[in-house]
């Protein structure tokens, strides 16, 4: 029966601290979303776009629920409300549970990566968010019932909401996944979710039938986070940035071989005991491509993202000196020191967002390169005019920028954006890659090679591992491409390098 005149009096703070607290943390499943996803499709623009929109939609779907649930006397609202709150928990701790059975499953139904993150998004994230945007039109209608200030309590109750999602985005990010990780902070919402369907059916009054079937409810959610804790971790390191993994690929242990896996990509392979052998094709070009410029070891060099630090690790064995990495994220540099042999003594590491620790040195370098650019994880900060100027002020007289780039070669719309940027600022733009005809619908790697002057040389061979002949493109072909595509330059105000890569739907 509904009572929408019923005047039962609750305590206000008790409601505005059962606000925030589950306004807190819903953004904090939020937040480490974009981290559990991250191992199957990556983070980036499109991850969080897909994110934020599930969460929305599951709040909107939850707070219309809520308002209709709100309608009822205001004890069994409230006790309608502690079922909502264990639903909330079990979902929650079984989101991890259900992200590793529907992962693969998503990945081979829909191979564009876009289908695939909205699909897991909303599969694993939008019933938590669901459930958790029940509570708030309740508590905030039973804050009001009774109360001779009700403006003034549905203004606390509203400010609680937002407070309380503030803290969430802030605990999640600085506290629960840098030191706990994911799937243990997935744990401790669902435990909050739990403790605020326990105060929800003590507010509710509930009888000791329903007290029961309650605990049982929180039984079978401590039974889903146990079988969540259970489960064998995704990362060998989860750190604030990524998520880690090192994947042994040689059978034979006195041969190792690792790869380097930092969320769902392969961000570099080396052996063991030939450190010189590049096993992919942008680093055996990255490699080779400035050493040939430079003819020449005593040089000075600037890398862009270490990774598994194969480049580096391959110059030092060379007697290069003179090396500065830039790598983000002092657990990748940490894995590449553990499994794949790098010594941190043979370089100069600086632990920075690569553009920031470029501009803040006072080094000029007879070599830049820029080994950043991975599937649609696009740092686009790293590919526009002002960035290249900034590389250009920063290398030496007779210095080279090699930068990779992977573009579809159906539509060469980003390889012919980023070339056109950076002919604004180099007199010399080369386009190096495999010596092979493209197929139909391939991802090509690339090397650019910008500098003052062009190459001696149009074609080299080096291990990748197997012998590998690469050349660069002829002027007249990339300039055909250009004039056919007319690009814009790339700036800081505007690089949609993702949109030209093909992989935003609407393009196809």
């Amino acid at each position: 029966m509904r009572r929408s005149a019923d005047t039962t009096l609750k305590p206000l703070w008790l409601l505005i601290f059962l606000q925030a607290g589950i306004s807190a943390s819903s953004l904090v499943v939020e937040i480490v979303a974009g981290r559990m996803i991250a191992p199957y499709v990556g983070m980036s623009l499109y991850t969080w776009t897909s994110i934020i929109a599930v969460v929305l939609a599951g709040f909107s779907v939850g707070h219309w629920w809520g308002g209709r649930i709100a309608e009822r006397e205001t004890d069994r609202a409230l006790r309608f409300t502690g079922w909502t709150m264990i639903a909330a928990a079990c979902v929650t701790a079984g989101a991890t549970l259900l992200l590793r059975a529907v992962a693969g499953p998503v990945l081979e139904t829909f191979p564009h990566p876009l289908a695939a993150i909205v699909s897991l998004s909303t599969l694993a994230f939008f019933l938590p968010s669901l459930f958790a945007g029940v509570p708030a039109p309740v508590l905030t209608v039973a804050a009001m019932r009774g109360s001779d200030q009700s403006e003034r309590a549905l203004g606390a109750m509203f400010a609680a909401g937002a407070i309380g999602a503030i803290g969430g985005t802030l605990l999640a990010g600085f506290l629960f996944v840098p030191a706990i990780g994911s799937v243990a902070t997935l744990m401790v919402i669902a435990a909050a979710y739990a403790v605020a369907a326990a105060i929800c059916f003590w507010l509710g009054r509930a009888g000791p039938r329903e007290t029961g079937l309650a605990a049982l409810g929180l039984g079978l959610v401590v039974l889903t986070g146990a079988g969540a804790v259970s489960l064998p971790a995704v990362c060998d390191r989860e750190s604030s940035y990524y998520c880690i993994r090192t994947v042994a690929l040689s059978n034979d242990p006195e041969d190792p071989v690792n790869l380097m896996v930092v969320d769902h990509l392969a961000h570099g392979i080396s052996a063991r005991d030939t450190p010189r052998v590049m096993f992919t094709e942008h680093s055996a070009m990255l490699d080779l491509l400035p050493r040939m410029r430079m003819d020449r070891t005593d040089f000075t060099s600037f890398h862009i993202g270490g990774g598994s630090y194969s480049v580096p690790r391959a110059w030092a064995d060379r007697s290069i000196t003179g090396i500065t990495i830039a790598e983000i994220d002092p657990e990748v540099t940490a894995e590449a020191v553990d499994r794949f042999w790098f010594d941190p003594a043979s370089a100069t590491i600086l632990h920075a967002d690569a553009r920031l620790a470029l501009h803040n040195s006072p080094q000029s370098f007879d070599v830049i390169v820029g080994d950043a650019f991975t599937d649609i994880a696009v740092p686009e900060h790293l590919v526009t005019l002002e960035f290249f100027t900034l590389v250009s002020e920063r290398l030496a007289s007779g210095g080279v920028f090699a930068m990779n780039l992977l573009d579809n070669t159906d539509r060469l719309d980003a390889l012919a954006a980023v070339v056109t940027t950076l002919r604004d600022v180099f007199p010399s733009v080369e386009v190096w890659t495999e010596a092979s005809p493209p197929q139909a619908g391939e991802r090509r790697v690339f090397v650019l090679l910008a500098s003052a002057e062009d190459s001696p040389v149009s074609a080299i061979e080096t291990p990748a591992p197997q012998m590998t002949r690469f050349q660069v493109l002829a002027p007249s072909y990339i300039d055909s491409v250009i004039r056919r595509k007319d690009p814009q330059v790339l700036t800081d105000d505007h690089a949609p390098l993702t949109y030209l890569m093909g992989l935003d739907p609407l393009l196809q």
